[in-house]
């Protein structure tokens, strides 16, 4: 038996989240709608343009919130992840560890700055990501845990890795660890700007093909380059055995390796769509953990990532990750 459901490997970065209106991206020369790498001197003219705004603060990154998710439906989960002995560091990991998540010991805290993302919501629920990697951007070999890789039914990483040379690296061996291992290997895309600039880094990434991707439609249709969803689907099938692309309002299309499945979606009005996609992939994942047909893991990722653009943050509850699991039969 496995200790972990699933080991993920991804960015810490100290998620501050902002309303926003279009003015204010246009003001920042920001573009709507997709993550940017930025440096530290760059997001700290951001918070100073909304210095006067109140803002929430949480844990994030993608793979993190996938993991949390994960663990707040009831799976067991553990994220590798870099952090600096800073204030942020310090209190990123204590969050982990309050959720449920296992995660590395002090000894790997570093000097430097815990990485951070400054989210910005506009008021049709868009959200902007500017990112400063800050430590994050130095996640190697050295944070990976190769016994708790082993010991784990799932290997779960974010796109987002592709940026930095090191953790690329990471993930190629954390994935071939995986396969000898036995041990299932799931990648999320995590967003377009991941395709569009680093195509060849996430082909790497994936190597000769993996269990399981996640991408939304934009993403899908960016890794084979077409306009047809049809030909995206096609494309997947070539580098995954499992894909689920999510579609918004359109709800969600899953292969299983054997057909194509329509996710319906949960109609809600949006408030704020940060993280929708991470809890759609620790939903999925627990699902598929659990023994579970990829329809009803399916319905669950729906559910639950609906539940989640009602609110702000990248979470929800587990009081109300509890009520989304008992609803779904």
């Amino acid at each position: 038996m496995s200790n972990y459901d699933v080991y993920a490997l991804g960015n810490a970065l100290v998620d501050m989240e902002y309303q926003v209106t279009d003015a204010d991206l246009d003001h920042l020369k920001i573009d709507k709608g997709v993550m940017t790498l930025v440096d530290e001197a760059h997001q700290m003219r951001i918070m100073d343009h909304l210095r006067e705004r109140q803002h929430h603060r949480g844990s994030g990154g993608s793979a993190a919130n996938s993991i949390i998710a994960l663990t707040q439906f009831g799976g067991s989960g553990y994220l590798a992840c870099k952090l600096a002995d800073d204030e942020l560091g310090h209190f990123y990991r204590k969050d982990l560890l309050t959720a449920g998540v296992a995660t590395l010991n002090g000894d790997y805290l570093d000097k430097g700055d815990t990485g951070r993302c400054v989210v910005l919501v506009t008021p049709d629920s868009e959200r902007t990501l500017c990112t400063y990697l800050g430590i994050s951007g130095n996640l190697s070999t050295h944070e990976l845990e190769l016994d708790a890789i082993r010991a784990s039914t799932w290997f779960y990483t974010e796109g987002y890795l592709v940026t930095s040379d090191t953790a690329r690296v990471a993930v190629i061996e954390a994935r071939e660890i995986a396969e000898r291992a036995g041990v299932k290997i799931a990648l999320s895309l995590s967003d377009p700007n991941m395709v569009r600039f680093f195509k060849s880094g996430l082909k790497e990434m994936i190597g000769g093909g993996v269990d399981l991707i996640f991408a939304n439609e934009q993403e899908a249709l960016g890794m084979a380059d077409s306009n047809s969803l049809d030909e995206a689907v096609d494309y997947l099938k070539s580098i995954a055995r499992e894909f689920a692309i999510t579609r918004g309002a359109d709800g969600a299309l899953v292969w299983d390796g054997h057909q194509l499945i329509q996710i319906d979606p949960v109609k809600v009005e949006p408030i704020d769509t940060v993280g929708a996609g991470d809890m759609f992939a620790g939903a999925f994942l627990y699902g598929l953990t659990q023994g579970w047909t990829h329809q009803r893991a399916g319905n669950l990722a729906s559910a639950a990532s609906a539940k989640l653009v009602t609110s702000l943050g990248p979470r929800i509850s587990r009081n109300a990750t509890q009520a989304i699991l008992a609803s779904i039969t």
